[in-house]
């Protein structure tokens, strides 16, 4: 079978959650089947990148442009248009004749976009399926900006966003033949914006490479904690700021010998200091050291939108975690048996104080999350259940 893939990410490295699942969601499909990929350039493009990429796949086609080039630039892009901004600043004619062009010469009988961005690109190929990932519900993430807004001009202003946002999803998931969300909520909130019930939307949960992501052994530092993420994800820096400022002075008063370790990139934020208690990494290759050789994992995470990778890798390292319940949203994890859930500051400080002093603990909980994710959550299981979905489409009358 030949399936078009249309990627707002270009899928390698896989060191972010939006091209983890990509990566997998690709590889899924091309060991089976032959899949050409159309991807926006997010940014430089290693040559061993492309390679490894390329040889996944039966066609490669990168666009040199950003997903969102222009969003920044002119600000007034979209604010006279029934589109929403981001969606009228990342049109891009170039991905548009590129996909036509592939879709006409190739003819493939599936094309899958990931997220709201490549999704429009789709009606160039009419003759085929079309399969979207939603990843992340933006009109969710928009709803919950606005109603967490407490200035009158910026809530008006996030308010008309998100509806804007919803009418714009409602009509485009609507016309597709099958819709990808990562959870059961997110599954719900869907089906009540789109016409058609429930039929045409799947659950194609995130997940961790098991393979890849193995317990070591070896000894944890017993007083480190880890944050793994971006902070140029502003999700991330609030979370960090907010843990920072509120959680983390309540734990060094009990355990002054605490230290955190956050990884990723930091593109310049400040963050509040805590007298040498805190090592920002910047970019890891690999985060699995800094991951399984900490005592615990902290996902003090207040918005954003999507299931939390960087829970069920620190699961799949054996690391336990402490996260707020917006953290943890869409996993199906068990408060006190998987993981440990806090939302106040004095009690993720608690918790967070727990795992440092009873290291018994937090070897239950990792051996029991070990276990859930093993049956939930391995990509290997996801990626054979998504084919087969997608599959099934070419077979339907």
């Amino acid at each position: 079978m030949k399936i078009l893939f249309l990627s707002t990410w270009f899928p390698y490295p896989p060191d972010q959650g939006s091209k983890i699942r990509a990566y997998h969601l690709l590889r899924s499909l091309a060991r089976h089947h032959d899949v050409a990929l159309i991807s926006f350039e997010d940014q430089p493009l290693q040559p061993a990148w492309i390679d490894h990429v390329g040889q996944l796949c039966a066609q490669l086609e990168i666009v040199r442009r950003k997903p969102f080039a222009d969003l920044e630039s002119n600000r007034w892009q979209g604010v006279f248009s029934k589109l929403p901004r981001a969606v009228v600043a990342g049109y891009s004619p170039e991905m548009e004749a590129r996909v036509r062009q592939v879709g006409s010469a190739w003819k493939p009988e599936v094309v899958v976009a990931l997220t709201f961005v490549t999704a429009p690109y789709v009606r160039q190929v009419p003759a085929a399926r079309h399969v979207v990932d939603v990843d992340n519900l933006t009109a969710r993430m928009l709803g919950e900006a606005y109603r967490q807004e407490t200035r009158w001009a910026a809530r008006l202003r996030r308010y008309l966003a998100y509806r804007k946002f919803r009418a714009y999803e409602s009509g485009l998931f609507g016309d597709f033949d099958l819709c990808l969300v990562t959870s059961r909520r997110d599954a719900e909130r869907l089906a009540a914006e789109i016409a058609g019930g429930t039929d045409r939307i799947e659950v194609v949960p995130n997940g961790v490479d098991l393979e890849y992501n193995r317990p070591t052994g070896d000894p944890r530092r017993p007083t480190q904690l880890v944050f793994t993420g971006a902070l140029t994800y502003e999700p991330n820096l609030d979370a960090m700021r907010y843990f920072l400022e509120r959680i983390f002075p309540q734990v060094l008063a009990e355990e002054d010998s605490a230290r955190l370790v956050i990884t990723g990139r930091t593109g310049g934020a400040t963050l509040p200091t805590s007298n040498g208690h805190v090592t920002l990494t910047g970019y890891l290759e690999d985060i699995r050291p800094a991951v399984a050789g900490s005592a615990a994992s902290v996902v003090p995470l207040r918005k954003g939108a999507g299931t939390r990778l960087k829970i069920l890798e620190a699961m799949a390292l054996g690391t336990p975690v402490v996260s707020t319940t917006k953290g943890a949203e869409g996993l199906e994890l068990d408060p006190g048996i998987h993981l440990l859930i806090a939302d106040a500051p004095g009690h993720f400080a608690r918790e967070t104080i727990r795992l440092l002093r009873q290291p018994d603990l937090g070897r239950e909980l990792a051996e029991r999350a070990y276990a859930r994710i093993r049956q939930t959550y391995d990509w290997a299981d996801i990626g054979n259940a998504f084919r087969s979905r997608v599959e099934s489409l070419v077979e339907m009358p």
